[in-house]
């Protein structure tokens, strides 16, 4: 798989999980957070091992990296359905997403270089959506403190996830990471809930698309389409998800986007096409051309 195909593939995993906001706003009423991932993810966890069939010869180490890997988005999903009960989704996925930042900020700490040029410009025009997405709700509540705590945690785990997808089976990673989360808010719902069964047809047809559309696409085949990109690449393409979800929450849960909302959406679609519209710039700039005639005909490749 091609860098390109595997960003896009990255970019459409994540699109989809910007859908289990609204589906999870909807089947929490009436359901406790651990028992709704308990149910999402044991159940798309079930369908994956039976479809792919990878875990009849599963190595020692697969299987502790995927459980490192489902243990921090575990962390992750809890803060933020957590915030998600008392915080609009729109202004959840935006805080969260502030990862789009975290990532390569912490990739340049743990690798002791700058970002790339054209990542920083991504990442700072990202960041600029994010902050007029969030302008328009006006202060911080605990259910932002919460997201934003989500935001680090989903750092964290973008970036275990490139390590490990990058040494291991992606697949097979994302099938254990799901089952672990899954068994992790099993525990969780016996100890701090009263687990049960979904008592409604909305309520199941909630948990179907998160389990299918959500855990099986989105959180199995983000390790898949990591493992041609890099960590950086990855936290940058978390800025589908906050323009995802706001338009989402406008059309089904009747949320507001202002005007600076809007323009907030625009900046991230546009903070994703800056390294290629960087890259195109470096190639214009070849030897042909007498403004900068010592670069090479064919630039760097960007990522």
């Amino acid at each position: 798989m091609t860098q390109k195909r595997a960003e896009i593939l990255l970019a459409a995993v994540i699109a989809a999980r910007a859908t289990s906001l609204l589906f999870s706003k909807i089947a929490m009423n009436g359901m406790g957070i651990f028992n709704l991932l308990a149910a999402r993810f044991l159940m798309a966890f079930v369908l994956l091992a039976v479809f792919f069939k990878r875990l009849r010869h599963i190595k020692r180490h697969t299987l502790v990296r995927g459980a490192i890997m489902g243990g921090l988005f575990f962390l992750m999903l809890s803060t933020e359905l957590t915030g998600l009960k008392s915080t609009p989704s729109s202004t959840v996925s935006l805080l969260e997403n502030t990862a789009i930042i975290l990532v390569p900020m912490s990739e340049a700490v743990l690798r002791h270089k700058l970002p790339k040029a054209a990542t920083a410009v991504s990442a700072l025009v990202a960041i600029g959506g994010v902050a007029l997405l969030t302008g328009q709700s006006g202060g911080f509540t605990p259910g932002m403190v919460l997201a934003v705590m989500a935001a680090v945690l989903y750092a964290a785990a973008i970036i275990t996830t490139d390590r490990f997808s990058h040494e291991d089976d992606p697949l097979t990673l994302g099938i254990v990471q799901v089952g672990t989360l899954g068994l992790l808010a099993l525990v969780s719902s016996f100890v701090f809930e009263a687990p049960r069964l979904p008592q409604s047809g909305t309520q199941w047809l909630m948990i179907a698309g998160l389990a299918v559309i959500c855990t099986g696409f989105g959180f199995t085949l983000q390790p898949v389409a990591q493992s041609h990109t890099t960590a950086q690449r990855a936290g940058l393409f978390c800025a589908l998800s906050p323009a995802c979800a706001t338009l989402l929450g406008a059309a089904a849960l009747r949320e507001h986007i202002s005007v600076m909302g809007m323009c907030g959406i625009a900046l991230i679609l546009l903070s994703l096409l800056v390294p290629q519209l960087w890259q195109l710039a470096v190639r214009r700039a070849s030897p042909c051309c007498p403004v900068m005639p010592s670069l090479p005909c064919a630039g760097p490749e960007i990522s």
